[in-house]
């Protein structure tokens, strides 16, 4: 198994500027899931934003597992 370094990410929410700390396979992650509904990251990201309790990092973390967990029950 690789090792999954954590990387800090600038970006805009909602012409906010933050910073988001995730490893690079969660990052990846939401990429693939957001071009699978031919969306961007940065929407994928405002999505994600909006409906959250807490941490944004941590959400985009549960959002991206609980994303490829429904795909797995789906097969």
């Amino acid at each position: 198994m690789s090792k999954s370094t954590v990387a800090k990410h600038s970006v805009y929410i909602e012409g906010q500027k933050t910073s988001i700390s995730l490893e690079e396979v969660f990052w990846d992650a939401l990429g693939e899931i957001a071009s699978e509904r031919s969306s961007t990251r940065k929407d994928l990201l405002e999505q994600v934003d909006q409906q959250r309790e807490g941490n944004l990092s941590s959400a985009l973390r549960v959002f991206a597992l609980q994303y490829y967990r429904t795909q797995a029950k789906r097969e």
